[in-house]
């Protein structure tokens, strides 16, 4: 007798403001988080409204998951006002503030090394945090990443930047659940269960959630 074929990966994606979810919803059983929050330019606050509005948001996303499990982060820094923002530099800040300590840092190159940029750098940061879990002695992704692979919206990081970010969570952190607390049209949760783990997304904006819901990966070989 023939045993029926596995179910495959589960998605789950809610509209709703990921702020105020996450506050009501506490810690997520088996999940590593894998999310890119959202620039000044994307909430509607001024500059220092939303300085402390993505402090508490990593914080946050680091009580989302177990202490023995991670959070990974990909964020590019910016320009504003004429000052730089380094934004790798304000996840490891409300990290540590959260009782978290720096996995690694690495980076991922948003255009061909050696270009010339303008407002936005060619390069995204991408740093996994834990409050209880070490770096492993072998960690099988490169410091810099060259090729982030195609983006399902010009925001969005790329499909192989983020299957990085999900082996990592598989392989090294054994995680069950992506979690992707600002996950817009659906890159992360797509990548994850192309993988072949459950994810389970947030998304405040209607039209994105929705496209969330239905976004596919077919490909994300490294």
């Amino acid at each position: 007798m023939s045993s029926s074929p596995p179910a495959p990966p589960a998605r789950e994606i809610i509209c709703a403001d990921a702020i105020a979810w996450m506050e009501e919803r506490g810690r997520i059983e088996g999940a590593c988080a894998v999310t890119s929050l959202p620039d000044v330019s994307e909430v509607g606050l001024a500059l220092p409204d939303w300085r402390e509005w993505f402090l508490r948001a990593v914080r946050l996303v680091v009580e989302a998951v177990p202490e023995t499990s991670a959070a990974v982060f990909f964020q590019s820094d910016i320009k504003e006002g004429g000052r730089w923002i380094d934004k790798g530099a304000l996840v490891i800040s409300a990290a540590e503030e959260a009782g978290a300590q720096v996995l690694f840092h690495k980076l991922v190159c948003r255009r061909p090394p050696g270009t010339l940029t303008g407002g936005r750098p060619g390069y995204t940061h991408f740093i996994a945090v834990s409050r209880a879990m070490k770096c492993p002695d072998v960690l099988p992704i490169p410091d810099i990443i060259t090729d982030p692979g195609r983006s399902l919206w010009i925001r969005a990081m790329g499909i192989r930047a983020a299957a990085h970010a999900v082996r990592f969570a598989r392989d090294q952190v054994g995680a069950k659940l992506i979690f992707d607390p600002f996950c817009g049209v659906g890159t992360v949760p797509a990548v994850a269960n192309a993988l072949g783990l459950d994810a389970l997304g947030v998304e405040k904006a209607r039209k994105r959630a929705e496209q969330s819901r239905t976004a596919e990966v077919k490909s994300v070989d490294l």
